[in-house]
């Protein structure tokens, strides 16, 4: 299952997942990009992947998109948090419907909510041969994230441009999967990984990538940047619980966001934001039932 699949690397990651044969399912925002990736999807595989809508800006949507993925699926293999937005400078002060910073709850909220509502699906996919695993689409940029883990997503934004804003999303990216780690494993190895600098729609308004873009090799198609994460979906080699990989190798983030202290106060403060009690290991799935 991927986030974010209708397009850049989601989608890419969900064509070679599906053309090698495993059975895909895609989660995207946008009704008619995700109707036309699940066509490419098809058109690589020869079989129509399920495709479901959720915007992840909006909590009751991603507690409706659970609901309707656990009426239909009873395991889960891998479940892909890729969704991800990089909003113009006014999204910068803008709040969700549910009253939080949008940055913030696109990129790591939405996913760690979906994720505590289909964890027994991902425990009823891992077995003792093959834990289930849980991967994250993080970033370099998390290198300038300075992330409040108490208030991660407060409606007193603190951020001056969108992308401070996005580094401490990408940063609770990176303590999500170290958490995670501590709490799941072995069932399941969570993981996540820096793409490269990616030719998406988010290169069209990035002032990093409009530098990079005249720099030949340093801007990759989605289908390089996908390749880890592909990677990481299926190599033994990249059972690693709280790894970060970047082109397959681990990589090095920042002491901000490994430290397994602000890992756990990050948990429990985003517990608190998408409503979910701390149970300290399975979750309470009555949420999505």
């Amino acid at each position: 299952m991927i986030t974010g699949a209708s397009s850049g690397i989601g989608l890419a990651a969900a064509r070679a997942l599906a053309r090698a044969g495993d059975e895909v399912v895609l989660l995207g925002r946008n009704p008619e990009r995700l109707r036309r990736a699940a066509e490419r999807v098809r058109d690589a595989s020869g079989s129509l992947p399920r495709a479901f809508q959720a915007d992840f800006s909006v909590l009751a949507e991603v507690r409706d998109v659970a609901r309707r993925l656990r009426s239909e699926v009873d395991q889960i293999h891998v479940l892909v948090n890729n969704a991800g937005a990089l909003g113009g400078q006014a999204a910068v002060r803008r709040v969700t419907a549910d009253g939080l910073d949008r940055t913030m709850q696109v990129n790591h909220l939405g996913g760690f909510l979906v994720t505590h509502l289909l964890l027994d699906r991902l425990m009823a996919g891992a077995s003792p041969d093959e834990p289930a695993r849980l991967i994250t689409t993080s970033s370099l940029a998390e290198a300038w994230g300075w992330l409040d883990v108490d208030r991660p997503a407060g409606p007193l934004l603190r951020y001056r441009s969108r992308w401070l804003a996005y580094g401490a999303s990408k940063q609770a990216n990176v303590l999500f999967t170290i958490e995670a780690a501590r709490r799941w494993a072995p069932h399941i190895v969570p993981t996540c990984f820096f793409p490269g600098l990616v030719q998406t729609r988010f290169a069209l308004r990035s002032p990093l990538f409009t530098i990079a873009r005249v720099m030949p090799g340093l801007v990759n198609p989605p289908e390089i940047g996908a390749g880890t994460l592909v990677w990481l979906a299926t190599d033994p080699a990249a059972l690693v619980p709280g790894g970060y990989f970047a082109f397959g190798q681990e990589f090095v983030a920042t002491p901000r966001a490994t430290d397994p202290g602000r890992a756990q106060r990050l948990w429990r403060s985003s517990l608190a934001a998408v409503g979910l009690p701390d149970s300290g290991h399975a979750p309470d799935t009555t949420h999505a039932t």
